[in-house]
């Protein structure tokens, strides 16, 4: 079974290739299967155009005004509901983050109505059983999620991660596309700690999504252009992390 492809619909093809090769790539209709068993995407239209209501990040360290984003945080024990948590600042160290990382970056939250809607709590609670049988140890998870827009303007490319190849510094990553238009590139590479290139994939459809074990695997995504400079051209993506609380 390949960690890049079809064929890891069920929680046990997912599970096993995160554990073998420290990431998965997972295509839009197997991850809908896998999250099927976890609750509904019932109000996944409102889901992604809560996408076109985010704010501009001004904490970018290279000046760029590409990415827009919101952000939550919850708590997650082994069983039970997952709670949202009161709103905080985002914190990376530099040594995770060498652009942004170094300061507390307050962005606004997700709205109420998103964060508690059914899309959200089956995508926590998927990634709570994945994660929990990766690290059957864990008593309580403290949860991130990041809305991420990237824009490509005339003349101007956006930079998923403009940071370069760089680790998160939590334990497990879920990168899920929501949307993808007028948008070229915005390829994902995965490497090793020595930052040998383990494999590339490209997430193209809604659903489409990457799961990362932190711990032992940098990841990337090359800059997005437009393909009709005259457009609008954006990668819409929701990122969550997972993290041991200590």
């Amino acid at each position: 079974m390949s960690e890049i492809g079809t064929g890891l619909q069920n929680a046990t093809g997912i599970r096993t290739a995160i554990a073998r090769a420290g990431y998965a790539f997972v295509e839009a209709s197997d991850m809908r299967t896998a999250f099927a068993r976890f609750g509904t995407l019932a109000d996944w239209p409102a889901f992604a155009e809560s996408w076109n209501d985010l704010d501009v990040d001004t904490y970018m360290g290279d000046g760029g005004r590409y990415r827009k984003r919101r952000f939550g945080v919850w708590r997650a024990g082994r069983q039970g509901p997952i709670a949202r948590g009161p709103h905080q600042p985002h914190y990376q160290g530099v040594n995770y983050n060498t652009l942004n990382g170094g300061i507390e970056r307050w962005f606004k939250p997700i709205t109420e109505e998103i964060g508690a809607g059914a899309s959200m709590r089956t995508i926590l609670e998927y990634c709570r059983a994945l994660f929990g049988r990766l690290a059957p140890e864990t008593a309580e998870w403290h949860v991130e999620a990041h809305q991420f827009r990237i824009e490509a303007k005339q003349g101007e490319h956006g930079k998923p991660t403009p940071e370069g190849m760089h680790r998160d510094g939590v334990d497990y990553v879920l990168v899920l596309l929501i949307a993808r238009r007028n948008i070229a590139s915005g390829t994902t590479t995965v490497h090793d700690l020595d930052k040998r290139e383990l494999g590339s994939f490209t997430l193209t459809d809604p659903l489409d999504a990457a799961l990362v074990d932190d711990a032992r695997r940098y990841h990337g995504v090359t800059p997005v252009e437009a393909e009709n400079p005259a457009l609008p051209a954006y990668r819409d993506v929701l990122v969550v992390t997972f993290k041991k609380k200590s």
